[in-house]
């Protein structure tokens, strides 16, 4: 399966308790069909504390499952699906279906 989504995208929740908040994604976990977004789906987790870290009660991004997430288009800052299509030069680039913009730089 295509990976329709990158480390970088700005993305929209469309579903559950954060549903309409924006974000970057941070990190991708392909394996789980899940990604982490900046300011989205935030967890508390009470640490113990160590060497590093002072302890306490600390508010993490917790993975959300792609099925929940959409693609920002570039031009019209609304939620859109995205295709693949290949350039002139050959590259295969994503593009937002909504205007036709190309995602990837």
């Amino acid at each position: 399966m295509a990976m329709k989504f990158k480390k970088g995208d700005r993305v929209v929740v469309l579903t559950g308790r954060d549903k309409g908040k924006t974000g970057e994604v941070l990190k991708m976990l392909p394996g789980e069909t899940r990604a982490v977004v900046q300011g989205v789906n935030q967890v508390k987790r009470h640490t113990r504390p160590s060497a590093a870290s002072q302890g306490g009660i600390i508010e993490k991004d917790a993975a959300i499952h792609l099925s929940n997430l959409a693609h920002i288009d570039p031009k019209t800052d609304k939620p859109t699906r995205v295709g693949f299509k290949y350039l002139d030069d050959g590259r295969k680039v994503r593009f937002a279906k909504r205007s036709g913009e190309v995602i990837d730089n």
